[in-house]
């Protein structure tokens, strides 16, 4: 018996059949169903049943398991406290980040470089979402950090978080647009985009709940007439006159040929945020854990 025999046999079973196990094991089928075989000829009993449409343990097969499930912990131990002890990191991480989260202000690739440099041995999975999902998947720990525009008001129970990015929210207006005048203004009080086409980034995303919120308190829903889920691609709309750009200051840009002016939104002033999101009882991993602490040295809190 080995120890890569039990792990088939806990994956097979977890995964319903022989064919998503290989898949997940990133094996051949025939191979890992000949060393099933070959486990379940040593046991002298069928440990599977592979008469139904998916394939279940048997009742000896049931029995076996949470000892499969132990020898498989205790050896992951050995290896995660002698790693430990060396200082190597092994295993994976997953980081959810939001598309376009830190714009300009943090370099995600040579970040993720600068870190694997470090732990060779680690591996790294980067995951893109709406802030809404990562939020769900962080409760659900389905990722271990991540960098998400807040779509609440109040944190939820369950997790911990660290705002890296506060910003005004602007409206980037095309040259030439009435909201312009009187010339040189820099403010624009949200009730002033009431009936105006918006452009703005998907429900979800931290900057679309906090208009929406703010609307609300005004008195009115938003007419939001393009999505995107680029800051830049919103502004490139507004710059063609398509609407005003809903955007996080500083991620406008000038547009296509310069036309685009920003005007603070006011009365209320809305607010862009990024948080660096972990679950409230830590980090799962050892790995997770460096993985945290590095980013917390890179990130530098926001004033706010």
């Amino acid at each position: 018996m080995e120890l890569r025999q039990l792990r088939y046999l806990v994956a097979v079973v977890e995964e319903g059949g022989f064919t998503r196990a290989a898949a997940r094991l990133h094996l051949a089928q025939p191979g890992l169903s000949a060393q099933i075989r070959q486990l379940e000829k040593e046991l002298g009993q069928p440990l599977l049943d592979r008469s139904g449409r998916s394939v279940t343990p048997t009742e000896v097969g049931r029995a076996v398991l949470p000892y499969a499930r132990a020898a498989l912990a205790a050896a992951d131990a050995v290896r995660q406290t002698v790693d430990e002890h060396t200082g190597l990191l092994r295993g994976k991480v997953t980081l959810g980040l939001v598309s376009g989260a830190t714009g300009h202000a943090f370099d995600v690739a040579a970040f993720l470089a600068e870190f694997h440099g470090a732990h060779p041995a680690l591996e790294v999975a980067l995951t893109e979402d709406t802030s809404e999902r990562m939020q769900a998947a962080l409760l659900a720990g389905e990722i271990d950090i991540a960098l998400l525009g807040p779509t609440w008001e109040e944190p939820p129970p369950g997790l911990t978080h660290r705002t890296v990015i506060d910003v005004p929210l602007c409206a980037a207006v095309a040259s030439g647009d009435p909201l312009l005048v009187p010339a040189g203004r820099a403010t624009l009080p949200l009730a002033e985009l009431r009936d105006r086409p918006l452009i703005c980034l998907p429900r979800g995303t931290g900057v679309r709940a906090a208009l929406e919120r703010g609307c609300s308190r005004a008195g009115f829903r938003p007419r939001v007439a393009f999505e995107a889920a680029s800051p830049q691609v919103l502004a490139q709309f507004a710059a063609r006159g398509l609407g005003i750009a809903v955007l996080p200051l500083g991620e406008e840009g000038p547009g296509p040929g310069g036309g685009l002016c920003s005007l603070r939104i006011v009365e209320p002033g809305l607010r862009a945020r990024i948080v660096l999101a972990w679950p409230a009882t830590g980090p799962a991993s050892p790995a997770a854990r460096a993985l945290l602490e590095r980013l917390r040295d890179t990130l530098p809190a926001s004033p706010r």
